[in-house]
């Protein structure tokens, strides 16, 4: 168990001590991510950055989707999940979260580009891997920006997860693989939802940090 996200970045940042001081970039899918990645760049004297990608959610079941889409429009879908679903339907799903991405870099990011992946090692991170699509966005994203090697950090998955996620990747560390994984939650003492808020704090302070 991980008290919370701040616990479970400070432990993955330990498994990744490797990386430290390696001129690597850190970047970490909001909202939930970005405390953990927050405690890794910090640990790992790394670059820090948000990338953000939208989970693409079901009309009548939005905590479940049909893929994912990243914010240089990298997309991820799975089609058999979009069986019944009219085509029209899909990209009004896909717009609407084309606006939440846009709106994310306006305040999470402050509307600050992307850092330049070109020839970089990424260290993608999240506070752990449900069903996988949002993080193959963010992959997809990677790749197609250019970045040299890949790596995966999260602190909790399932296996069949972890194992389609690792063969897309150079690398992937996970801390807890639960024989029984319902949920990312179910390893976390204090899980709640994070807001905007939280996000703009943990990203000033980390601006602080570069000044001092």
């Amino acid at each position: 168990m991980f008290d919370d996200r701040r616990d479970a970045g400070e432990q993955l940042a330990r498994a990744l001590s490797d990386y430290k001081g390696k001129d690597v970039l850190v970047l970490a899918i909001p909202r939930g991510g970005v405390e953990v990645g927050y405690r890794v760049a910090r640990a790992l004297d790394a670059d820090f950055s948000l990338v953000i990608v939208r989970k693409l959610p079901f009309p009548n079941n939005p905590e479940a989707g049909f893929g994912a889409i990243a914010e240089d429009g990298s997309r991820v879908i799975i089609e058999r999940a979009t069986y019944g679903l009219p085509r029209d339907t899909i990209e009004r799903i896909v717009e609407f979260q084309r606006e939440e991405i846009k709106r994310r870099i306006r305040v999470l990011r402050r509307g600050n580009s992307l850092p330049d992946l070109t020839g970089k090692t990424v260290i993608l991170v999240d506070d752990g891997i449900a069903m996988g699509s949002t993080m193959r966005a963010a992959i997809k994203l990677c790749q197609n920006q250019g970045a040299r090697r890949i790596i995966v950090a999260v602190p909790v998955t399932g296996e069949r997860a972890a194992r389609e996620i690792g063969a897309l990747v150079d690398e992937i560390v996970i801390l807890e693989k639960p024989p029984f994984f319902r949920a990312v939650a179910q390893v976390y003492r204090n899980w709640y939802d994070v807001s905007d808020q939280e996000v703009v704090e943990i990203m000033d302070a980390w601006r602080s940090k570069e000044r001092g």
